[in-house]
């Protein structure tokens, strides 16, 4: 069976911008023209494909189909590349970008050694970048699903049609204020001040704060929490003595030499190793895109 592909760049469009409308604007059609092209793929798949919520989701039997579709686009563009053709835009218009890349990464990477790695590929690729931001333990659901095409990711077992090569590993202090420490911790840290004293979250999946704990008491604390979603609002956090949390010691290496943050315990850290994962595909781009992250994150993290 033959998949118009009018049809699946419709399909792309509606869950790479989320809406019917967007998918229009980008492909320069019209809200109906692109409503019936999903319904005209729906129907010769026999299987709803798109979730029409806010913003647009591929259903579970859309997903191996979206994956299909940027795999496709990702083989086009090289194909092209070598006759000064790229994705259509209109002669005038604004346009979808050359090459839509999605791509999932932790936020601390996001905030210290990844954006060097999307900047040398800019210089060197017409393509456009789609970053979702989710935890490290976590990331590589959105590869299982089809949603990205890449994903930095503690996973070291690859997803099914990907590739898992190491990078190294982010390494974290835990730290505060000097004075949230003279307050928290005057009679040092074990387990009955780490499980009074309030300590930051990024999400409710975070369990780096966790793990420390558990590695210097051996026991399950239960501290007040603060949840701050956010790299710099962590650091931030810690700096107004909100409460303790880990953070990239690349991130927070200047402020402990300054004296304005602490560590908890100076001399422990936690290593979180991390891999790249990514499609098992041959692109130009992929290929460009593991090249700099690979340079980005080697100038950036320690050996795991």
């Amino acid at each position: 069976m033959r998949i118009d592909s009018r049809q699946l760049s419709a399909f792309a469009a509606v869950l790479r911008e989320g809406s019917f409308d967007g998918a229009a604007r980008a492909l320069h059609v019209t809200p109906s023209a692109v409503s019936q092209r999903i319904k005209g793929l729906e129907e010769r798949m026999g299987r709803v494909l798109v979730q029409r919520s806010s913003p647009c989701v591929a259903t579970p039997a859309g997903q191996a189909l979206q994956r299909h579709a940027q795999q496709l686009q990702l083989l086009e563009v090289d194909v092209l590349q070598p006759f000064g053709l790229g994705l259509p835009q209109r002669q005038g218009e604004p346009g979808p970008p050359a090459l839509p890349l999605a791509l999932a990464v932790n936020a601390d990477s996001l905030a210290t050694w990844f954006v060097p790695a999307l900047a040398a590929v800019q210089a060197a690729h017409p393509v456009a970048f789609e970053l979702h931001v989710e935890d490290q333990d976590h990331s590589a659901l959105l590869l299982r699903e089809g949603r990205v095409m890449a994903a930095v990711t503690s996973e070291p077992c690859p997803v099914q049609g990907c590739v898992a090569e190491p990078l190294g590993a982010m390494r974290y202090v835990a730290v505060a204020s000097p004075a949230f420490v003279a307050r928290h911790f005057a009679q040092g840290v074990d387990a009955a001040s780490l499980a009074a004293a309030p300590c930051s979250v990024f999400n409710a999946r975070d369990s780096l704060q966790a793990r420390f704990m558990r590695r210097l008491t051996r026991k399950k604390l239960a501290p007040p929490l603060h949840r701050v979603p956010g790299t710099h609002g962590f650091v931030h956090a810690a700096l107004h003595g909100l409460g303790w949390g880990m953070n990239p010691q690349v991130l927070v290496g200047g402020l402990l030499a300054s004296g304005d943050l602490v560590e908890l315990v100076p001399g422990q850290h936690l290593d979180v190793a991390l891999f790249w994962q990514h499609w098992r595909i041959e692109s130009e781009a992929l290929r460009g895109l593991t090249g700099a992250v690979h340079a980005a994150a080697g100038a950036m993290l320690v050996p795991a």
